[in-house]
């Protein structure tokens, strides 16, 4: 997404309106009036920023004036700038017809370009091999390696431990 900016000074003192007689209240009514305008054409409202300017004083000499401006954003004009989709390669120049197939909405292309070692088998048992035991490293456990019990395997039980001992 694009955005172009617009920076608008702030208001320095607000002006007279029916029904509003405090400075604060005509200063928040001139600024609403601002904003409204803005988002009117379509400009949405970012921040305000404090900001130095350099201005001259007299022959020789300058001076930092803090100056209060509003910023606003909104979408980039698409007419105006280019647009990023155009640089891409249109569907039909695809690097392979799967690829095009797929991108055209055909879902097959791929199944049948696919090599049959990749294909799962419809009715195929899946083989689960069992999951071996990690053991942490020795600078871990804070134990030397030699020292580590052994994890027990997976294909031993309780009664073949039994069986092995007098």
């Amino acid at each position: 997404m694009r955005y172009e900016y617009k920076i608008l000074p702030a208001p320095t003192k607000g002006q007279k309106a029916k029904g509003l007689k405090a400075p604060e209240a005509r200063f928040a009514n001139t600024l609403e009036e601002c904003l409204n305008e803005q988002a009117a054409e379509g400009w949405e409202y970012q921040r305000a920023e404090t900001l130095p300017s350099q201005e001259r004083s007299g022959l020789t000499s300058t001076t930092t004036e803090w100056r209060n401006v509003l910023v606003f954003r909104r979408l980039a004009n698409a007419a105006s700038q280019p647009d990023d989709t155009d640089l891409l390669p249109s569907p039909a120049v695809a690097a392979t017809p799967a690829l095009a197939a797929t991108i055209e909405g055909d879902d097959t292309a791929l199944q049948a370009d696919a090599p049959a070692s990749i294909t799962p088998e419809d009715g195929a048992p899946v083989k689960e091999e069992p999951a071996e035991v990690a053991t942490p490293p020795a600078f871990l456990s804070g134990t030397p390696a030699k020292e580590m019990p052994e994890a027990p395997s997976p294909e031993k039980t309780d009664e073949d431990e039994d069986k092995s001992k007098p």
